[in-house]
């Protein structure tokens, strides 16, 4: 039977690893829109990313809500942003607005490093510490 120490140190290698997969998606979105490449293209890898994010972020803050996270709420404000900002990068990249999508995704892939630096990574400390 394994223990809650075995439990808490899977989950902060399933979440690095999503964290890994996310920013490797934000990479490729980023490569996509200084290339110049076409609506398509944007649009999946766009797609796959806000999917991902969104599977991503429920699982976290599941995680968060079932050890009661005491900074969740600040924690899931940096999730909704994230997502807002994937929101406005559609919409700005839907209506052809190139020059403003390539400021922006440099900017969210700032934020998503800087919450994994430090939001993410408070969380995972507080996980591993003893109860």
């Amino acid at each position: 039977m394994s223990s809650i120490s075995d439990f808490n140190n899977s989950a902060n290698v399933v979440t690095d690893g999503e964290h890994e997969v996310q920013l490797s998606l934000l990479a490729a979105l980023c490569q996509a829109v200084r290339e110049g490449r076409d609506v398509e293209a944007v649009t999946l890898n766009l797609g796959q990313l806000r999917s991902y994010s969104e599977a991503h972020f429920a699982s976290e803050e599941l995680l968060m809500r079932m050890k009661s996270y005491d900074d969740y709420a600040a924690h899931v404000q940096d999730h909704e942003h994230m997502l807002d900002a994937f929101q406005e990068i559609a919409t700005n990249h839907s209506l052809g607005n190139s020059a403003l999508i390539a400021g922006k995704v440099e900017d969210v892939l700032g934020f998503i490093q800087q919450h994994i630096a430090t939001r993410d990574r408070h969380f995972a400390e507080m996980v591993r510490s003893p109860i």
